[in-house]
């Protein structure tokens, strides 16, 4: 776990409105995922900077509890157009803390991290979240995945 400073970017994929309460984002998140890699979403995705798939969070309502967007895609140059049915958004360069889920993806992996920065008690921009999906995830098994909590400056 570390503070860093990143540069904004853009991200273009597929999204999905879903919420912590009431185990919705348990089943809207995979869901969406599992659309993600039947559609092969990355192959129609233009201009891609890096071959990552970013999972962002963003539109928060409020904080995690409340109704947020989860967007699955690749980082893109800002000017890159958007394809029919995907949506683009511009992540905020800033303060962010970092963390690294380890483990098997199928067995939560990712969701066990995120309970623990749930209950971090970081103090968080909720503008946006994300994790990266890149060689290092390549064996879902034994998978390590980057994760960037927005932080108040």
């Amino acid at each position: 776990m570390q503070k860093e400073t990143l540069a904004g970017f853009t991200v273009i994929g597929i999204h999905c409105r879903t919420s912590n309460q009431e185990n919705r984002a348990v089943q809207d998140i995979p869901a969406l995922w599992s659309r993600f890699m039947q559609e092969n979403v990355a192959s129609s995705i233009p201009q891609k900077l890096s071959p990552e798939v970013y999972c962002v969070y963003t539109d928060y309502e409020g904080d995690h509890n409340l109704p947020y967007t989860v967007l699955i895609g690749c980082k893109v140059a800002p000017d890159t157009p958007t394809p029919e049915g995907m949506v683009k958004r511009q992540i905020e360069a800033g303060d962010y803390q970092s963390f690294m889920a380890e483990g098997n993806l199928q067995e939560g992996a990712v969701t066990q991290t995120w309970f623990q920065i749930w209950e971090s008690g970081l103090d968080r921009r909720f503008q946006a979240d994300f994790e990266v999906y890149g060689e290092l995830a390549a064996n879902p098994v034994f998978a390590k995945v980057p994760i960037y909590v927005g932080l108040k400056s």
